[in-house]
């Protein structure tokens, strides 16, 4: 079986925009869609999008993704509430707390270690940018983990001193590897497709290499 390596970040708008497709090409090819989590690009670059000294870049990002999911028919409520990363937007300066991501990406490579990364990166993404506000507080979490088939607790319990953010750090170096830094990044056979909007290439890449559909 073909393999596809998806290199997908909790915070990127894009990442989220992508999930549907995502799911809907493990449906269509015999392939194994594998969720590969990384760090937003805030936290894991000092060579970032986010300078407060030319704001251009960050609010074409805001601008774009927005209007892209007009496009594609999904919600998109930006900013997030709560944003996954402690920022401070005026001035782009990163909190040393940053509990909230750091569980998040911890749960997303325990879901992949359960066969279930990309239905838990989309039910997720869809509760943080689809307009939940305090996605993270009462049982939205867990009922978005539910819909993916998985268990919050008892995931919770299995990125308690594990070894989940060691896995991540391979991530970032295999996507490097790869020949791309961002997100969402789709390899196959190590050829990258970097972008929401190159699923559709990828999937005529697919047909090149005559995967069964």
């Amino acid at each position: 079986m073909e393999v596809i390596d998806v290199y997908w970040s909790f915070r990127s708008p894009y990442s989220y925009l992508a999930t549907p497709e995502l799911v809907q090409l493990a449906e269509d090819y015999d392939v194994e869609v594998n969720l590969r989590v990384v760090l937003p690009v805030a936290l894991r670059s000092k060579q970032t999008l986010f300078d407060a000294s030319n704001k251009k870049p960050a609010l074409y990002i805001i601008r774009d993704s927005i209007r892209r999911a007009e496009y594609l028919g999904m919600p998109m409520h930006f900013p997030p509430k709560p944003d996954p990363v402690n920022q401070n937007y005026e001035t782009y300066e990163v909190a040393e707390d940053q509990s909230l991501i750091l569980r998040l990406v911890k749960l997303g490579v325990e879901a992949q270690r359960r066969g279930k990364g990309i239905a838990f990166a989309k039910e997720i993404s869809h509760l943080i940018y689809g307009g939940t506000e305090n996605w993270n507080k009462g049982d939205h979490l867990a009922s978005a983990t539910q819909a993916a088939g998985l268990d919050l607790a008892d995931m919770d319990i299995a990125i308690e001193g594990g070894d989940h953010l060691q896995e991540i750090e391979r991530n970032h170096e295999s996507l490097e590897a790869a020949g791309h830094w961002g997100v969402p990044t789709m390899v196959v056979r190590g050829e990258p497709f970097f972008g929401q909007d190159r699923i559709e290439t990828l999937r005529w890449r697919l047909n090149k290499l005559g995967l069964r559909r």
